[in-house]
């Protein structure tokens, strides 16, 4: 009898993940101190439920296909939006804007590339790399809302930020350099 993937403990997870950003986008756009330490927590919570829903799907062979096309989502979900709400909250400077554009394009183009291909037989397997790019954006921004509870942290954000945009780049480059054929029409049929 097949499972409803609506009840496996990882889809549950993830669709908490999910969920979780109205609340932290709400309190980091409220601005108070003690809100956005809230915030904070419940960012980490969310984050490393990503961590947590995979390593319960492969323990207790829990996978779905729900699961596999929610993930990541939700991942970018909580990326992007955050990332919006700090561009409005003005917890960036103009120059992070920079490695915050390049994660926002790579993101949404990729996801579109992934959409294009999805109608091919071409599979573009996610990498170790665009794991850790996935964990490096979302310590950079903890960091980031971190930066405005403990003022002093403006340089390790900076660096992480820009860490994160140069591994979030360089992914979206590789995954375009795997599927150019599949785009331009030059594999072999």
């Amino acid at each position: 009898m097949a499972r409803n993937p609506l009840t496996l403990v990882p889809n549950i997870i993830t669709i908490a993940r999910i969920a979780a950003i109205i609340p932290i986008v709400w309190l980091v756009m409220d601005g108070d101190i003690t809100l956005r330490i809230i915030a904070l927590v419940l960012f980490v919570i969310a984050a490393a439920s990503d961590w947590v829903d995979g390593y319960l799907a492969r323990a207790w062979d829990q996978y779905s296909d729900l699961g596999r096309m929610l993930d990541p989502i939700a991942d970018k979900l909580l990326v992007g939006i955050l990332i919006t709400a700090l561009a409005w909250d003005g917890s960036f400077s103009g120059w992070d804007m920079i490695p915050v554009v390049a994660i926002l394009f790579r993101e949404f183009f990729i996801s579109g590339l992934r959409e294009f291909l999805g109608n091919t037989s071409v599979v573009l397997p996610v990498s170790k790399l665009a794991k850790w790019k996935t964990t490096v954006q979302l310590v950079a921004l903890a960091v980031v809302l971190f930066e405005r509870i403990v003022p002093g942290f403006g340089l390790i954000s900076d660096i992480l930020l820009w860490a994160a945009g140069a591994i979030t780049l360089w992914t979206g480059w590789n995954y375009l350099r795997a599927s150019w054929p599949h785009l331009v029409g030059t594999t072999a049929k």
